[in-house]
């Protein structure tokens, strides 16, 4: 496009389809006409925000900095309206643009902007129609951004604690499936042998009354031992595989004075049968209990997610005790603080106060808090969180013992797109969230830093 732009020219763009001739030909006039290269830098972090954008022609790319980096963030195109508006209160860029095609833009200076909206009705309106879609599209945007940073949270951490559950499912599974392969045999040689009553009673009394106290907890020296002893008993009395039979007998408590209790009811010829019959329903016992352990854990796991994500309930404020969400924030993180080693403390006063909250957002708060704490000890260390009330207010304390931030950055940490970590390892949008949600609660949060230890504090109005 040419240097030299006609009202013809603009009539051409669609933002300018009802503008009258008489204010284009005003736009014109007062308006510069800026001509972008591919690659040309159109302003960069910091600069000043001083005039309104018409694209005319081409792409800017917008890119805010993170960590060293530029990360994509917006596309500009043709009929795009750009840069500060009437009434907006930007100040500095935030970021760079760049053209990523050759770019015609009219950039109008905000010195015309009174006279713009006293003399030109339909050019002022496109503007502060702009401005409406920004801030609507800004806040559609930070919504969307919160629920899919606070669904890859729950997704990292639910997808580490299910998997040893689950796996654990399915090992178990495998082996009860192996193990009861083996019944049908086994039932065969139990099923020809011939005892009285009271010997199968006696039988089937030491049978379940170890397998319902279920297995033993003892040291691996103990049971290695306790195992060899049985191994030899067993060996003794023409038991073969007496190894894994010793092995199962060992984990539920058997000890030689109990199985010789047990031999005095059977027959000699018919106690490998015996034995073998223990180890089926040991096992199998076994397998049982570790498939109901694993599963009751993931139906735990749900039931947090559910709770911290308030699922099924009303998106309304509810009174709620906050240990419950912050607990919750635990489990799904859980596999976080294991990896790191962390050790978790909490300070919670008995008789704290419920307060009325949006439950669901209030769980990002804790999430986004307390993953920024994690990672700020990637070696270890101690998060602890603790509560302290007075008649108004309640006061939520997220504690960290990490690297602390440094005091020419602190405040800036709660702006917008700010981040201190690598590419990919954060948007710098989580403390954004962060005070966007407690700015929701009509409460305050406070940071203060030094090495060893950072502390975020959440106050929250009681009557509310």
């Amino acid at each position: 496009m040419s240097n030299v732009i006609s009202v013809a020219d603009l009539n051409k763009v669609d933002t300018f389809e009802n503008i009258p001739d008489a204010q284009l030909q005003w736009l014109i006039e007062k308006a510069e006409v800026v001509e972008l290269k591919d690659g040309d830098v159109f302003f960069k972090k910091g600069d000043p925000i001083t005039n309104t954008h018409f694209m005319l022609e081409g792409r800017l790319s917008f890119r805010a900095e993170q960590a060293g980096q530029f990360r994509e963030i917006a596309i500009i195109e043709k009929g795009d309206i750009t840069g500060t508006l009437p009434f907006s209160r930007t100040k500095g860029a935030g970021g760079m643009a760049m053209a990523t095609q050759d770019t015609t833009i009219l950039s109008l200076h905000k010195d015309f902007f009174r006279e713009m909206i006293r003399d030109h009705y339909e050019l002022t309106e496109i503007l502060v129609h702009t401005m409406t879609s920004r801030v609507r599209e800004f806040v559609k945007k930070s919504e969307q951004n919160d629920k899919m940073m606070a669904l890859g949270k729950i997704s990292a951490g639910l997808a580490h604690e299910l998997n040893n559950p689950a796996s654990a499912v399915v090992r178990s599974a495998g082996e009860l499936k192996e193990q009861l392969k083996l019944q049908p045999d086994n039932f065969k040689k139990v099923i020809t042998m011939k005892m009285d009553p009271n010997q199968v009673d006696a039988v089937n009394r030491i049978l379940f009354a170890n397998a319902s106290a279920g297995p033993q907890q003892m040291s691996l020296m103990e049971k290695s031992e306790l195992e060899d002893d049985i191994t030899d008993w067993l060996e003794d009395r023409g038991v073969e595989d007496g190894t894994e039979i010793a092995e199962i007998m060992a984990e539920f408590g058997f000890n030689l004075d109990t199985l010789e209790e047990l031999y005095e009811y059977v027959p000699d010829q018919f106690f490998p049968p015996v034995a073998n019959w223990f180890n089926s329903v040991l096992s199998t016992e076994k397998l049982v209990s570790e498939i109901d352990e694993a599963a009751s854990r993931i139906a735990k796991l749900v039931k947090s997610v559910k709770s911290y994500t308030h699922m099924d309930q009303s998106p309304e404020r509810q009174l709620a005790d906050i240990r419950e969400g912050i607990r919750n924030t635990f489990t799904i993180l859980g596999h976080k603080i294991k990896k790191q080693k962390i050790e978790l403390k909490e300070n919670f006063p008995e008789d704290i106060p419920q307060i009325k909250v949006f439950i669901s957002e209030l769980n990002q708060v804790w999430t986004n808090l307390m993953d920024n704490a994690i990672d700020a000890m990637p070696d270890g260390g101690t998060l602890e969180i603790a509560a302290d009330f007075d008649k108004d207010y309640l006061r939520v304390h997220i504690i960290d013992s990490g690297t602390g931030i440094p005091e020419d950055i602190i405040g800036n940490i709660f702006d917008p797109f700010y981040t201190t970590k690598e590419m990919g390892k954060g948007t710098g949008m989580g403390l954004d969230v962060v005070q966007r949600i407690v700015n929701q609660h009509q409460a305050d949060i406070q940071v203060r830093s030094k090495p060893g230890e950072t502390k975020f504090t959440v106050c929250f109005m009681r009557n509310l």
